[in-house]
């Protein structure tokens, strides 16, 4: 059974799904996520020289992951995909979906999928097209910022992410001198205002991890029945 195939199983519905070398739920709907064609280059100018690399915020998200073989991963704002490729890899034969609002980026990471466990889906962060507590592992490498609702694709990750799973999501970071607010079309977050979001989805667990100005935090859910940990 292909990666695709499998992951329509995983849909809330089956409705209006477009299947093809990748799926789409969106149709012609554009929500507005992240415009990863050109994100680095507005974050390298608007967000600061002193920001964290593309290859430095995939490295912490992939060790903080730790992802174990025959996980179900999701890559929220995947772009192109070469973090969820490696996602992919650590899996094994755990299915792999890499998501993302752009249907260039998805189509371009789609032709570039290289194992049996990877798919792509264009789908909006806001509004996961999955049930609750569907995947162990939930990532986002450097896209939530450019995300309109952030809070809301963080709750949303929470939501489809199964007890005892970990999220790992590298942003941007305000310095200390500097408050929560929007710049170059992108969230600036402030100092704990993502590790306060994470304890309000009921996660705990919670760490943080600043790169210059950019962030990594990490969180896990609470065992059902189980204490949170924080």
């Amino acid at each position: 059974m292909s990666a695709v195939v499998q992951a329509v199983g995983l849909l809330k519905t089956n409705e209006g799904v477009d299947l093809g070398d990748y799926l789409d739920v969106l149709g012609g709907r554009d929500p507005g996520g992240p415009r990863r064609g050109w994100t680095q280059a507005i974050s390298r100018v608007r967000l600061g020289f002193a920001g964290p690399s593309a290859g430095e915020k995939r490295q912490a998200v992939l060790a903080l992951a730790r992802v174990r073989e025959g996980d179900q991963v999701i890559d929220v704002g995947c772009g192109p995909g070469e973090c969820t490729r490696h996602l992919a890899r650590a899996a094994g034969e755990g299915l792999t979906i890499g998501l993302d609002a752009s249907e260039a980026m998805v189509a371009t990471a789609a032709a570039k999928a290289d194992r049996e466990n990877l798919a792509y889906l264009r789908g909006d962060a806001c509004a996961l097209p999955f049930e609750d507590e569907t995947f162990d592992v939930a990532c986002s490498a450097g896209a939530i910022q450019w995300v309109e609702e952030p809070m809301v694709a963080l709750g949303e990750m929470a939501r489809v992410l199964a007890p005892g799973g970990r999220l790992v999501v590298a942003s941007s970071h305000a310095r200390r001198d500097r408050r929560h607010g929007a710049r170059g079309g992108a969230t600036v977050f402030g100092g704990d205002e993502l590790t306060a979001a994470l304890r309000e989805c009921g996660l705990g667990e919670i760490g943080q991890k600043a790169i210059r100005r950019g962030q990594v935090v990490v969180a896990q859910k609470p065992e059902e029945g189980g204490s949170d940990g924080s």
